[in-house]
């Protein structure tokens, strides 16, 4: 008997119920959907779906509209109201819904058509809104179509009329007060329907924050907001909220970082402004800010970039062409400085490196935007992206210049924030290199058998001559050797891309497999005594230094486990008959001389000239074998782990003068000896 297939489980597993197509197919099968039938029967297509979040939608779409009336200068203030029952009123001072009748349909008022009919309003004309939210005429008709009461007034030439609707349709004719009214603008009620959105009710925070976002984005609206003291779940959410910014982006901004430490926001750390884009385009505003822990102490390199956008005060959390602007203009201004002060390393930056640090919300207004479906979350513009790219940057290039020591600091970020992204891919390719390590483990690697990182020792010796005595004086079982080729690079003054491509690096850190910089896992190391083993002389006290201050910047952990060691190979033999001793320098070889020797006798003196000249039982027996070696571990005094200012930078990094200051101090303490 054949198995069954997937195609005849799928059809197994259909209801038996279910009902045959129709074998015919003629034009009375085709359904035709009039006026807002279409929006009750896919109201995904137009909101998104049918949760909370799209039922919130609504609300937009109607606060959109006055604020369009806000942006277009002819209103000044707007009210929200939340009261129970799901109801939502929302109200604004413009200058009204037209209700005279409409030209197309001389038997309906042109309030009627808006509400009534798909791709109504009037967006299409720039002659009324030169810039607004409402694309398609379709917002206030779909907020009709889902609600099962709307109820409008509409307050123009001192006359105040209303009409009420339901689930896309009038239920009463346009009825007009008797009273005149000095007020003007356009009042909007309505209830969602629960037979599109169920049992889902509108969150008093969630308005409340849109409220407050829109009247940050254009300044000098007035929006007052109050709610049903029952529907505030939230102890922040006030009752009632006067919602005024002079400083429009600014303030915004103030909002969006409070919490951060010490946060002031004034010249010395925000960039903002507003300006017109050229030929009549439109305009926009924004808000940078770079954290003032940032500009003080450390940088959490690990952190990304805050920005909030909007077109046209829709809010935008896809980003989109504008966004793409700001970080360009933000990208070619940092560079640019960089260049202008003669800083190399600049031309390795990119927009991930500059954007990282910053937080920051951008407002742009243009007239018929694109966006990416109906729900507008998402601006696809094309020409957005170089008309803010170019007003920013315009902008951003003087303030810079202003402001030099800041602008310093900044590019000091954007450069760290490269030395670190080159860190984290190098770690990547440690990584992948260390999962196949019996493949691809550095060719100078004499590894040992045991794969137990605690009984496991790797020394790191100088030169190839060394590294072929130590190979044979080594224990296979236990003991690792890397030979290195002369003085590596000091990592301090070093930039990424130099330290990526070095290639003494990248075997030891290859070895080690525990990646380096914040990817460093000490977990992951294959050795628990990582042993520096250089010649007792000058050379080889600098090569221990350069290897210090790269295990101290990339690998700091492996320090703090106490897992690095300094081997204390000698400088002299010294040889009497059957007396044969080992000085570590010209201090233990005179004190030997004195206490071990007879006076006057003949002591064979050897002179070391590095550990590839030492033979390779005596390198064993003085250096390699834990029965009769000295080794220094070490460690990190507490003080110095933490501070900017550390031993190693002050030593090994590229302020000179900080060494110089070091040698006059403690050259007192230091007597000349004979190396």
């Amino acid at each position: 008997m054949t198995a069954p297939t997937l195609f005849d489980k799928i059809a197994s597993s259909k209801a038996p119920s279910a009902k045959k197509p129709k074998a015919d197919y003629t034009a009375k099968d085709i359904e035709v959907l009039e006026g807002l039938e279409p929006v009750r029967k896919r109201p995904g297509m137009y909101i998104g779906g049918t949760d909370e979040k799209a039922m919130h939608h609504l609300v937009a779409e109607v606060l959109d509209n006055a604020m369009d009336e806000v942006v277009a200068g002819f209103a000044k203030r707007i009210d929200i109201r939340l009261d129970k029952d799901n109801v939502i009123s929302i109200s604004d001072d413009g200058r009204g819904i037209p209700v005279d009748p409409h030209p197309k349909f001389p038997h309906l008022s042109a309030l009627e058509v808006i509400f009534t009919t798909l791709h109504s309003g009037g967006k299409f004309d720039t002659n009324v809104y030169s810039t607004s939210g409402g694309l398609h005429g379709v917002g206030i008709s779909v907020v009709n179509a889902l609600s099962d009461l709307v109820q409008v007034e509409v307050r123009r030439d001192k006359i105040c009329y209303r009409q009420d609707y339901s689930r896309g349709n009038s239920i009463t004719t346009l009825l007009q007060d008797e009273t005149p009214t000095r007020k003007r603008g356009t009042s909007i009620r309505f209830h969602p329907d629960p037979e599109i959105f169920d049992k889902h009710m509108f969150r008093a925070q969630t308005i409340y924050q849109l409220a407050q976002a829109k009247a940050y984005l254009f300044k000098g609206v007035e929006i007052l907001w109050s709610c049903d003291p029952s529907l505030i779940k939230d102890d922040r959410i006030p009752r009632e909220q006067r919602f005024l910014y002079p400083q429009g982006l600014t303030d915004y901004l103030a909002d969006l970082v409070k919490g951060e430490s010490e946060i002031v926001l004034d010249e010395a750390n925000c960039f903002s402004g507003d300006a017109a884009f050229p030929e009549q385009q439109g305009r926009t505003e924004w808000a940078i800010f770079w954290p003032q822990s940032l500009l003080d102490d450390d940088i959490d390199l690990g952190e990304d970039a805050r920005i909030v956008s909007f077109c046209n005060t829709i809010p935008t959390p896809q980003g989109g062409t504008h966004e793409a602007g700001l970080r360009s203009a933000l990208t070619r201004s940092i560079r640019d400085y960089g260049e202008r002060i003669n800083n190399r390393r600049t031309s390795s930056l990119t927009a991930e490196d500059v954007n990282g640090a910053v937080i920051a919300v951008l407002s742009c207004f243009i007239p018929q935007p694109q966006f990416q479906g109906q729900t507008k979350e998402k601006l696809v513009s094309q020409h957005a992206t170089r008309l803010v790219e170019n007003t920013i940057k315009d902008h951003l290039d003087h303030w810079l210049a202003g402001h030099p020591k800041l602008a310093e600091r900044i590019l000091e970020i954007t450069l760290a924030r490269a030395d670190e992204r080159l860190r984290r891919k190098q770690a990547k390719e440690v990584a992948r290199a260390s999962a196949t390590r019996k493949l691809r483990l550095p060719g100078k690697l004499t590894d040992c058998t045991s794969t137990d990182p605690a009984q496991c020792e790797l020394f790191l010796v100088e030169g190839d001559s060394a590294g072929g005595s130590a190979k044979q004086a080594r224990s296979r079982a236990t003991q690792a050797v890397l030979p290195l080729k002369g003085k590596i690079l000091n990592v301090a003054t070093a930039s990424l891309d130099k330290l990526k491509a070095n290639q003494e690096i990248s075997d030891l850190a290859l070895a080690l497999g525990c990646g380096i910089g914040k990817a460093c896992d000490v977990t992951k190391l294959r050795y628990h005594r990582v042993v520096i083993m250089t010649d007792a002389d000058v050379d080889g006290a600098h090569i221990a230094s350069l290897l210090l201050t790269f295990f101290f910047q990339e690998m700091r952990p492996i320090i703090e486990k106490g897992y690095v060691y300094l081997a204390q190979p000698p400088l002299y033999r010294l040889a009497n008959g059957g007396t044969v001793l080992y000085a570590r320098d010209d201090a233990e070889k005179e004190l030997f001389m004195k206490t071990k020797f007879r006076a006057n006798s003949k002591v064979e003196i050897s002179r070391f000239k590095g550990l590839g000249e030492m033979p390779v039982d005596q390198l064993r027996q003085t250096t390699m074998s834990p029965l009769h070696r000295t080794l220094l571990q070490v460690k990190l005094l507490p003080e110095e782990a933490t501070a900017p200012d550390n031993f190693v930078a002050r030593l090994m990094g590229r302020n000179a003068e900080a060494r110089f200051l070091f040698i006059q101090e403690n050259a007192p303490f230091f007597k000349d000896v004979d190396i």
